[in-house]
């Protein structure tokens, strides 16, 4: 049995997705959204992303945070901002001491869906359909957060399974 909490980083809307996985069976234990306002100060919004992490670690206790890489597209600014997110939940991993993994939004895609390309909307339907929920996930950054644990809980069993030789990693 594993617990795996899934973010999908940003500073206006942090989705977070927590997972459980028991052999080939999947369930979802929460999932939601952390919202920020646009008029707050950008450090109160990372603090507000912090603490609610470490409260989300502190209940579920997950055995790994998985977080979606920085995907850069053409808006530098919004680069940084997810970027800052992301360390804000990786310190938030850090201090309780729960390791940290980074996938990027293909292989997620890859893992979910079978396709690196796949558009929002099947990420939702493939996340409802392999955690069971009675319907997808109505907010897109809660559906990418559950779909990054899936993609971190379904790949345990080989990490697991795989030693990684001293000094790589």
């Amino acid at each position: 049995m594993v617990i795996v909490l899934g973010i999908d980083p940003g500073t206006a809307h942090t989705g977070y997705g927590v997972v459980l996985s028991r052999g080939q069976r999947l369930a979802a234990l929460d999932g939601g959204v952390i919202g920020t306002g646009p008029n707050e100060a950008l450090e109160r919004r990372l603090a507000r992303i912090h603490g609610q992490v470490c409260d989300i670690i502190s209940e579920y206790r997950p055995a790994a945070v998985a977080v979606e890489d920085l995907f850069f597209g053409q808006n530098v600014r919004t680069a940084f901002a997810v970027g800052q997110a992301r360390g804000a939940v990786m310190l938030s991993a850090g201090l309780a001491g729960v390791p940290c993994f980074s996938y990027t939004p293909q292989a997620v895609k890859q893992a979910v869906c079978g396709s690196g390309g796949a558009r929002k909307e099947q990420v939702q339907r493939m996340v409802g359909a392999l955690l069971s929920l009675p319907e997808p996930p109505a907010d897109d950054h809660a559906s990418d957060a559950l779909a990054v644990a899936i993609c971190h809980a379904n790949g345990s069993a080989m990490r697991a399974a795989v030693p990684v030789p001293e000094g790589v990693g």
